[in-house]
């Protein structure tokens, strides 16, 4: 199994903080959308997915850290623990999981088939607008999972019949057989072949799930994307996962959301925006107001101070997105400045002699406004060879 530390690519001593700015650069870099057909990409992006989901989590990276697994279920990374890796290869030699064989029970031998188990958590992406990203938003999705199967309530049996203890495992979903080898005699384990682990039988099977005890529908829901979130950013909705199995509970559902900027003239930096504010020449040398759209809040004035130059930066504060999780606090809104030079052939006479006037006033070099332009320095030397 790979360390999750290095899936996200950071110490086992970092900080949340770390551990969540590691992960949203990575998502960000292996999205699919940003490798559209690339399965290599796709899977990165599953395994930093499930490492995330073990390592933001206090309890389960602390269990992570302890004993190499988070427990229950870690994505894309197919839940396996230490028992696992080493079960099969100690259990067909000893006669048990890692622990058989060195004074411990092994947990397979212990661990009941018909326990109640906990559903898989789901994964759905959900496309918004930075304004939706922005004011937040209530949003119908369909959620393609496996539900506890209501004809049968999740037994699997047709209605008025129950599943049988398998007469073959005794309902322990394994079975042992001692085999003679040069080494002496040797202990083996397997799953049941009779009921594939399950440790029970069904003879009639419900029709509707076709025995499994869950069956495949679309459900419909209705939920709340807050505001300010991000490309990558994963919405928890508890308990609308895959429905469990023998009367566990529900799986989680995560929406990682995906925002697309359909403005061109904001761009989003964390929970800053940049948008371009263009000037007139007076407007830089004297000072005033302009317009800007702020996204959130429409059109504001803002005031630009005299002599403000070619990209300058104007602030205007608490003007950018909502941070997430925190309904009170904003980023900032920055103005690039960009000054206008209008273009010759727009101008009008009167335009035209007031700047002249001013280059006069300045003593600035400039050719006469009035009069047709004289030939550069190129066309001069074409005229020599005509």
């Amino acid at each position: 199994m790979e360390d999750l530390y290095e899936i996200l690519g950071v110490p086992r001593d970092a900080s949340q903080a770390d551990i969540k700015k590691a992960y949203r650069q990575l998502v960000r870099k292996y999205h699919p959308d940003a490798h559209p057909g690339d399965k290599e990409a796709e899977e990165k992006f599953k395994k930093i997915n499930a490492a995330y989901s073990v390592l933001e989590n206090e309890e389960k990276r602390a269990r992570y850290d302890q004993f190499g697994t988070a427990g229950n279920n870690m994505g894309g990374m197919g839940g396996m623990d230490l028992n696992d890796l080493f079960g099969d290869l100690f259990g067909s030699v000893f006669g048990g999981g890692f622990n058989a064989g060195f004074g411990g029970s092994s947990r397979r031998q212990s661990a009941d088939p018909n326990a109640p188990r906990r559903g898989s958590d789901l994964e759905m992406i959900v496309n918004l607008t930075l304004l939706e990203a922005a004011q937040g938003v209530n949003r119908e999705i369909e959620v393609p999972r496996l539900d506890a199967c209501k004809a049968c309530g999740g037994s699997g049996a047709k209605a008025g019949t129950k599943p049988e203890t398998c007469s073959q495992c005794h309902g322990t979903g394994r079975v042992r057989k001692v085999q003679q080898t040069f080494l002496g005699q040797m202990m083996t384990e397997t799953t049941c072949p009779a009921c594939n682990g399950s440790g029970k039988i069904i003879k009639d099977k419900c029709p509707d799930c076709k025995g499994q005890g869950r069956i495949k529908h679309t459900h419909k829901l209705e939920v709340k994307i807050p505001a300010g979130v991000n490309r990558g950013t994963r919405v928890c909705v508890r308990g609308e996962g895959e429905g469990g199995i023998n009367g566990g509970t529900n799986g989680d559902l995560y929406l990682i959301t995906d925002v697309e900027n359909i403005y061109k003239n904001i761009e989003r930096d964390g929970a800053d925006l940049h948008t371009p504010l263009i000037i007139t020449y007076p407007q830089a040398v004297l000072g005033g107001e302009a317009k800007v759209n702020t996204l959130i809040d429409g059109e504001e004035n803002l005031t630009i101070p005299a002599g403000t130059k070619h990209g300058e930066i104007l602030r205007l504060k608490g003007k950018g997105m909502p941070r997430l999780n925190n309904k009170t606090s904003r980023g900032d809104l920055y103005a690039h400045v960009f000054i206008d030079v209008p273009d010759k052939s727009k101008l009008s006479d009167k335009q035209k002699e007031l700047i002249t006037q001013l280059a006069d006033e300045m003593d600035a070099s400039v050719l006469n406004l009035n009069k047709p332009d004289e030939p550069g320095f190129f066309d001069k030397v074409k005229n020599l060879f005509k």
